[in-house]
C-alpha cells in the first residue's frame, strides 16, 4: 500500500520561504503525475501545482512564479519550494497522484503565514 507522508510546513512572515517535502513509500513517481494540493479553512481543495512523470510543471495561477514544485526520483520524493508568501497561503498542504486518489490522502503539513 502507498503512503504519502507530508513535511516541511511552519509558521512563517509574509515574503517568507518554505520548502515541502513529499515521501513516498513507494516509488510512483516514475509511473504517475503528482500533485500539492491545499486547504484553507472554508475552503475547497485546490491544486496549487503538478509535476507530470516527465518532470511537466504547471501551476495554479496564485501561485505562478513564486513556488516551485520538483521531484527527485531516486528519493521517491516530491518537493514544493514556496517563496514570497503571502497570507492567503496559509492552508493545510497535501500532496498525492494528479488527480489525486482518495486512498492516498495524508495528514497533510501546516502551512501559516502571518502577516
Amino acid at each position: 500500500q502507498v503512503q504519502l507522508v507530508e513535511s516541511g510546513g511552519g509558521l512563517v512572515q509574509a515574503g517568507g520561504s518554505l520548502r515541502l517535502s513529499c515521501a513516498a513509500s513507494v516509488n510512483i513517481f516514475r509511473l504517475l503525475s503528482m500533485g500539492w494540493y491545499r486547504q484553507a479553512p472554508g475552503k475547497q481543495r485546490e491544486l496549487v501545482a503538478g509535476i507530470t512523470k516527465d518532470s511537466i510543471t504547471n501551476y495554479a495561477d496564485s501561485v505562478k512564479g513564486r513556488f516551485t514544485i520538483s521531484r527527485d526520483k531516486a528519493k521517491n520524493t516530491v518537493y514544493l519550494q514556496m517563496n514570497s508568501l503571502k497570507p492567503e497561503d496559509t492552508a493545510v498542504y497535501y500532496c498525492n497522484t494528479n488527480p489525486p486518489g482518495e486512498r492516498y490522502w495524508g495528514q497533510g503539513t501546516q502551512v501559516t503565514v502571518s502577516s
